[in-house]
């Protein structure tokens, strides 16, 4: 629950979740997709514009991969269409060689909020194409209300288009009753941006406690497993010493 002008509460109907990092431990997976892609441009391995592009990789991480690829080719729109190109044939490579491993306890999470009258939806900043494939690996086709991506909504993290498009298409009253739970500054970033109420960072993914905390997590959780309790509380979120509003 979440507290309400005028003493009364508000419970959370609307949790919105991040895929790579928070619901799927497959960070190693995309790094190296990443830097497959990266190097195919021309900046390879033990090269300082090889480093450089990689700590964009990290400091982006939760944005669109188009988004980030952008970020590296600035001038050059067709490079980083190839670059995006590659890193998702090399990641759907990697998920026909190993596949998807879900994070601990999110089946346990999502059947516990599914049961809250919570609904749950999946955000990334995959493309629709490499999302099907995801879910499809996972057999997740039926676990979520909704799935959003970049494409499905004109904008990816850090602005707030899939947070609100998702309270939008599945008629949640009001954004206060929504919850966004992420691994990286962007969705933290996203979810203050959209008004959500509760703005979980978690510590299974990409960036550190300090770097969820300056992208204005309300609170920090070890894992998505702690989710539930947060959000299915009767108690008012306490917001934690330290964090950030954005």
């Amino acid at each position: 629950m979440v507290l309400a002008q005028g003493g009364g509460t508000l419970p959370i109907r609307l949790v919105c979740l991040d895929l790579a990092g928070t619901t799927i431990g497959d960070i190693a997976m995309v790094e190296r997709a990443f830097a497959e892609a990266i190097a195919t441009q021309g900046i390879v391995p033990g090269t300082g514009a090889y480093a450089r592009a990689m700590v964009h990789v990290h400091r982006s991480r939760g944005r669109s991969t188009l988004d980030v690829f952008r970020g590296i080719f600035p001038d050059n729109e067709a490079q980083a269409q190839a670059a995006n190109l590659t890193f998702e044939r090399s990641y759907e490579g990697a998920i026909g060689r190993s596949g998807l491993v879900p994070a601990d306890g999110i089946v346990e999470t999502l059947d516990t909020l599914r049961a809250g009258d919570v609904k749950v939806c999946l955000t990334t900043g995959f493309s629709r194409s490499l999302i099907g494939r995801v879910l499809a690996d996972l057999s997740w086709s039926d676990r979520f209300d909704l799935v959003l991506c970049p494409e499905d909504v004109g904008r990816g993290r850090p602005m707030p288009d899939m947070v609100l498009s998702a309270l939008l298409r599945l008629r949640v009253q009001d954004v206060r009753q929504v919850a966004v739970a992420g691994d990286s500054e962007n969705d933290m970033l996203c979810g203050r941006r959209a008004g959500a109420s509760v703005v979980a960072g978690i510590m299974t993914g990409a960036h550190s406690r300090e770097r969820l905390l300056k992208g204005g997590a309300t609170h920090i959780l070890d894992s998505v497993r702690d989710l539930p309790s947060l959000v299915l509380t009767d108690r008012p979120a306490e917001t934690p010493v330290g964090a950030s509003a954005r």
